[in-house]
């Protein structure tokens, strides 16, 4: 009898064993009201580049923003407890947008037409040309900046002010003896950045830089200053293609990817229909 009473507590032992939920075996290292902190979720905060000092450092700091945070989430679900339906309302809106979002980005990833050509942007600008008028005005210039004391001073001046194709060419060729240059007058430049790159102009009346074929030198203790104006635009005048061109890229690639969305909404709202996967009551 005491035998069978051994072998009985035997197997209900085994059997609460079999019905008994696995305890919770991680390492908790901080509390907040049920709310617990492991050891194991502190693994993905270091690099291997951090030292010992720090690593204790980065720990402390984050085990400290993790209580407060806690802390102050369980004051706030006490405190706006009458809020709860709106704020499930607001996180199940935007785990739909995240997905709406997420699938519509994937589309235009796979779909979308990127490539630009000369045509698009000429077809483009010629019919949205009016949209383009400057809020700011442009500039084409040359400019040189060379020190008083640089060798051939009186030859580089030279050079500079001459409109021969082949003097260009050789001032670009004696590049080290200027302190800096913009040589290349093909190129718009806004008179708003030109006085802020080249603060001695700022001293120039606006009416002298904003004028046609103008040359203008300025000096201080220690260098020459040289700009040519080769071609002004004022605001409310047309942009030129050749400025606005990066603009355009994106305005059309904005374009398509619109069209691209609304036919997708469209194809989806057709086929639904014809397979009857919705009513509208």
């Amino acid at each position: 009898m005491k035998y069978l009473y051994i072998v009985a507590v035997f197997f209900i032992m085994q059997s609460c064993n079999y019905f008994t939920i696995k305890s919770d075996t991680r390492e908790p290292i901080a509390r907040v009201y049920n709310s617990y902190l492991y050891k194991e979720d502190l693994k993905n905060i270091f690099n291997s580049n951090i030292a010992s000092q720090d690593s204790i450092l980065v720990v402390n700091n984050y085990i400290n923003n993790w209580v407060k945070h806690q802390l102050l989430l369980a004051k706030a679900q006490i405190n706006l407890e009458n809020k709860t339906t709106h704020f499930e309302n607001l996180v199940k809106k935007y785990r739909e947008d995240l997905f709406i979002n997420s699938y519509k980005e994937a589309v235009v990833n796979q779909y979308l037409k990127t490539e630009i050509t000369e045509d698009d942007i000429n077809e483009f600008y010629r019919e949205n040309s009016q949209n383009f008028k400057l809020n700011e005005e442009l500039l084409k210039l040359k400019y040189i900046k060379i020190g008083k004391d640089v060798l051939d001073k009186k030859e580089l001046i030279k050079l500079f002010k001459s409109t021969k194709k082949e003097d260009l060419d050789s001032l670009n060729t004696k590049e080290l003896f200027l302190k800096s240059h913009h040589l290349n007058d093909s190129i718009w430049v806004k008179y708003s950045e030109l006085i802020v790159k080249i603060p001695v102009f700022k001293t120039v009346d606006k009416k002298r830089i904003l004028k046609k074929g103008n040359f203008i030198q300025k000096e201080d203790s220690l260098s020459i200053y040289l700009m040519t104006i080769k071609d002004v635009l004022n605001r409310n005048e047309i942009a030129p293609k050749s400025y606005i061109t990066p603009t355009i890229k994106q305005m059309i690639l904005h374009q398509r990817k619109l069209l691209l969305l609304r036919n997708i909404e469209e194809t989806l709202i057709d086929d639904a229909s014809k397979k009857q996967q919705f009513e509208i009551y």
